[in-house]
């Protein structure tokens, strides 16, 4: 049976976060609600990575298998355009905050989650009260150290071990994540946190945003955010930053997926 990919991409701040729950709204649901309506069949959809309430993508992917001919439409068309056309159907179902970018075909065996060789998210602050980014960013009118910032972040790369970032309660066999990228820079009147790994914890990034603004406020030293990391204790960092600030900017695959 043939698999597909679907590619969003969404505004979170109205959803319960990416994974389907009980009683709760989510961008999984939402997906699954429109593929039904579009082709009177339950499908059966797998996350690539989970957002949290509030959070949002330019960038998260779905999977599910389907009959061979499950996007076909009636007239002659080619597969293309019978995919074409079922994405227009899609998106006048879903509603406005919620997007399939790409809808494809792969190899049966291929898997959203555990085929994904990175993620890339960024968490944006913004100094000036703006009504346009109230729900897109963090209103941090507070005076920050940039070198304090990237001197944090500089450690986050050479660290491999990130119990002390992980929420309880995570169902994961260890905290080892590889981070092939991690910075601060001055952006649009604002900052802006870029990290990139292999995988992420429960609440990594908001706990790591969180604890490097305490470094980048004069609250803690530099040798004090070591020393969280090194306690391998979760109640050490600050997990306190809110959703609305932080994106999956994009998962990236091997090229021939």
């Amino acid at each position: 049976m043939p698999r597909y990919f679907i590619e969003v991409f969404y505004k979170g701040t109205k959803y319960s976060g990416f994974q389907v729950q009980q009683n709760a709204n989510t961008i999984q649901s939402e997906v699954a609600r429109a593929l039904h309506i579009r082709f009177r069949e339950e499908f059966i959809l797998t996350g690539s990575s989970r957002t949290d309430a509030g959070v949002h993508a330019l960038q998260n992917f779905f999977h599910f298998d389907a009959a061979e001919d499950v996007f076909y439409m009636k007239g002659n068309f080619s597969e293309e355009k019978n995919i074409e056309r079922a994405l227009y159907s899609l998106n006048s179902i879903l509603p406005p905050d919620i997007v399939i970018k790409n809808l494809s075909k792969v190899d049966e065996k291929a898997h959203c989650r555990f085929d994904a060789i990175s993620r890339h998210y960024k968490y944006y602050l913004y100094k000036e009260k703006d009504p346009f980014k109230k729900e897109t960013g963090y209103f941090y009118p507070y005076t920050l150290d940039i070198e304090k910032l990237a001197a944090s972040a500089a450690i986050i790369s050479n660290t491999t071990d990130f119990t002390s970032f992980s929420k309880r309660n995570s169902q994961v066999n260890n905290f080892i994540c590889s981070i092939k990228k991690s910075e601060w820079k001055c952006e649009n009147n604002g900052f802006e946190y870029s990290v990139i790994s292999n995988r992420f914890l429960r609440g990594m990034v908001r706990g790591l945003v969180g604890t490097m603004l305490k470094v980048g406020t004069g609250k803690i030293s530099l040798k004090e955010f070591e020393a969280i990391i090194k306690s391998n204790n979760c109640a050490n960092a600050d997990f306190s930053v809110p959703p609305q600030g932080l994106f999956l900017v994009e998962v990236k695959y091997p090229y021939h997926l």
